[in-house]
């Protein structure tokens, strides 16, 4: 099970932090991801974090978004900072690849 939360309405240039907790004894051993899908759109991984810790970004987010994992409480985060109105969407945590989905949390940016 996936649970995530965090999410909020935020004007731009804002941070929020998400947090997405899982369920099961094998977390430390799996790759994590945050997607997100905007209305009307598909849903698109955003960040990645490896077992290990390496991570990997969407263009769209580099340099501005911080994915970590903490596996002593099988946490994985996403620290948004300087937020636009284009990452307006629901947020959503989840192996990589992907298996059944959590609700999301959804981050809404305003102008």
């Amino acid at each position: 099970e996936l649970v995530e939360s965090g999410g909020g309405l935020v004007q731009a240039g804002a941070s929020l932090r998400l947090s997405c907790a899982a369920s099961g004894r094998r977390f430390s051993t799996y790759a994590m991801g945050w997607f997100r899908q905007a209305q009307g759109e598909e849903q698109v991984l955003v960040a990645a974090i490896s077992w290990s810790g390496s991570t990997e970004y969407a263009d769209s987010v580099k340099g501005r978004f911080t994915i970590s994992r903490d596996n002593t409480k099988n946490t994985v985060y996403l620290q948004m900072n300087n937020l636009k109105p284009e990452d307006t969407a629901v947020y959503y945590c989840n192996r990589v690849p992907p298996t059944s989905w959590g609700q999301g949390t959804q981050v809404t940016v305003s102008s």
